[in-house]
């Protein structure tokens, strides 16, 4: 991963090649003064090398497709690859020390070959939500939603503007997603269900996924994904109720464009998203949203204007789960504040203040709308 060859790591332990290869072999004991030098050549602590760890499934074999069918630019993304992979190990290890799994509540593998893509698309958001619970309201917390009810591991961690998710699964971690944390939370909720969809019905196919417009050729599968958010975020029966309820309050019982602010807002979707749903539906004329951006709409002054606060939002790096397992196994003794530390990718300083605001927070002393931002822990 470091892109050291055994010669380079022989020369960090004043040692030949094929003194690296025997302590490779488990032919020769390796000396703790060169485990510290090679730790620190590695850029690792000495603890990832000799306490007990879950080994996963490296996500590397899985990503090649990924890399090849969308012609991804490797040194961009592999680093957040690697990051996830390192993250779900952890995650793991912590429910093995912790003997706390994160409970699965998987569906079916849902059959979608050679089925039309919209209707499809359709069924399954609404077998979903009724699977879950969810009825036909919007989902402000679709992140905690999909790790608590479904049993996925999500992180958010920031990636070059074109990636918006990263998508896979072995038998081991489940379900795993990496979303673009440096994308409006909007589009990072787009992406949850886009990843849910392939999770859905191409379990065991990774994907690495760019923003719209960035795939030269669009398979069946994507073009599911694609449809999928749109059903499971602003399902046909609750949006078809609201649109109506507004337009009845209105004098001239017309839906304005402040109603398409407000409704967007209230699904936690963009203004573009709405807009194309409600023409789909023929609620609204086709163009309506061309007509809204050519005349320069723009679109946060708008939101502003009209009072709009900030969508509800969990843009913790760490999920809820993970978050909770790391402070239980420390106040428990079960694993060192360096540990700790390392889990949430943080110094010590930072981590004894993340620690503080996690048991203020699981003891009640914090407001039930607050949480833990770990947004600046991403890196």
């Amino acid at each position: 991963q470091c892109g050291m060859t055994q010669a380079d790591a022989a020369k960090v332990i004043d040692a030949a090649r094929t003194t690296m290869v025997a302590i490779e072999k488990g032919e020769r004991r390796l000396k703790a003064t060169e485990l510290i030098k090679l730790a620190r050549a590695y850029g690792r602590s000495v603890s990832d090398f000799v306490r007990p760890r879950p080994v996963i499934e490296p996500f590397e074999v899985q990503f090649r497709a990924a890399y090849r069918g969308h012609e991804v630019e490797r040194e961009q993304i592999e680093p957040v690859i690697r990051r996830l992979e390192e993250l779900c190990q952890y995650y793991l290890e912590l429910e093995e020390i912790m003997h706390s799994p994160l409970p699965r509540n998987y569906p079916r593998d849902y059959e979608v070959s050679g089925m039309p893509i919209e209707r499809t698309a359709e069924a399954i958001a609404v077998e979903e939500r009724q699977r879950l619970g969810l009825g036909d309201g919007p989902l402000p917390m679709l992140r905690d939603i999909l790790e608590q009810s479904v049993g996925l591991r999500i992180f958010y961690l920031k990636m070059p503007g074109k990636y918006s998710e990263i998508y896979s699964y072995n038998d081991q971690l489940g379900g795993c997603m990496a979303i673009n944390a440096n994308h409006p939370e909007e589009r990072r909720r787009w992406s949850l269900a886009h990843g849910y969809l392939h999770f859905l019905a191409h379990r065991r196919k990774p994907v690495l996924d760019l923003v719209e417009g960035q795939y030269k050729r669009r398979p069946e599968s994507e073009r599911l994904a694609e449809a999928f958010p749109k059903y499971f975020l602003m399902p046909t029966s609750g949006l078809l109720k609201r649109f109506n309820d507004m337009c009845r309050v209105n004098e001239n019982e017309k839906f304005t464009p402040a109603n398409l602010f407000t409704l967007a807002h209230y699904y936690g979707v963009s203004v573009e998203a709405l807009a194309y749903r409600l023409e789909e539906m023929e609620l609204l004329r086709s163009g309506t949203w061309e007509r809204l951006r050519d005349r320069g709409l723009k679109v946060r002054k708008v939101q502003q204007e009209l009072g709009l606060e900030q969508i509800p939002q969990r843009s913790d790096m760490a999920p809820i789960h993970y978050q909770h397992l790391a402070i239980e196994g420390l106040d428990q003794g079960l694993i060192t504040e360096g540990h700790f530390a390392e889990f949430l990718g943080v110094d010590r300083l930072e981590a004894r203040r993340i620690a503080e605001l996690l048991r203020d927070y699981s003891s009640g002393m914090v407001d039930e709308s607050t949480h833990v931002d770990l947004r600046q822990l991403q890196d």
